[in-house]
């Protein structure tokens, strides 16, 4: 929630943002934000609104973005056919233990649905709506942090193909039960750069840019 809140200050004011939670904890400053909370049944066992039927229901809404604090079950498919059909720079979490493992959960989830898609068109789904995945880790001594920024380099249905281009190094533990390190970074994949390019934004010193593919710290998720 906390991520959410600091990437959703970059978001400009101008923009119709809809924000999809179990339990409204997000807290948006920009003007024009419709929150949506989710709601369990009565004790007659009627009355529920899931976050699929939030989701659904948001893309009648004319939105700009839509921010789903968490996805677990088949809202996943909406969510991904919502990232890529129009509402670019939306933002939603899922709990897993790495970004490869993330992309598999996502995949999981999606075939959750009612809808019965195979595995393949799921991964095309994916592929085609998510840009970025950015890891977020509890370490030992409680803090957390951004320890992993990778971009989804593949296309189509090829199996998945991470570029990571920012990786926090953990040292161990110290004395003071501190957990200490630094960031490493590398190259930006080229049509990340041109996206930026085109948005009016700098390319950060610290990355530079990929001059080819092979310049790329990839790995593949199957």
């Amino acid at each position: 929630t906390t991520l959410l809140n600091a990437l959703s200050g970059l978001v400009p004011d101008g923009e119709r943002i809809i924000t999809i939670e179990d339990s409204a904890e997000l807290q948006l400053q920009q003007s024009h934000v419709i929150r949506l909370e989710a709601r369990p049944p009565n004790i007659e066992g009627r009355g529920a609104i899931s976050i699929r039927d939030l989701v659904r229901n948001s893309l009648r809404m004319r939105p700009d973005r839509i921010i789903v604090g968490e996805v677990r079950g088949g809202e996943t498919l909406d969510m991904l056919q919502a990232m890529s059909t129009g509402h670019d720079g939306s933002l939603a979490t899922v709990h897993a233990n790495s970004a490869e493992d993330a992309l598999m959960r996502l995949q999981t989830l999606a075939s959750m649905s009612e809808v019965k898609v195979p595995f393949e068109a799921l991964r095309d789904q994916i592929n085609s709506a998510v840009d970025v995945l950015v890891q977020l880790t509890r370490h030992p001594d409680g803090t957390r942090r951004i320890t992993e920024i990778s971009v989804l380099a593949s296309h189509g249905r090829e199996r998945f193909l991470l570029a990571t281009v920012c990786r926090f190094q953990a040292q161990p533990v110290a004395a003071d039960g501190r957990v200490y390190g630094q960031f490493t970074y590398h190259p930006l994949p080229r049509r990340v750069a041109e996206r930026l390019y085109l948005a009016g934004q700098p390319i950060p010193q610290a990355f530079g840019v990929a001059v080819t593919e092979a310049h790329l710290t990839t790995r593949e998720a199957e």
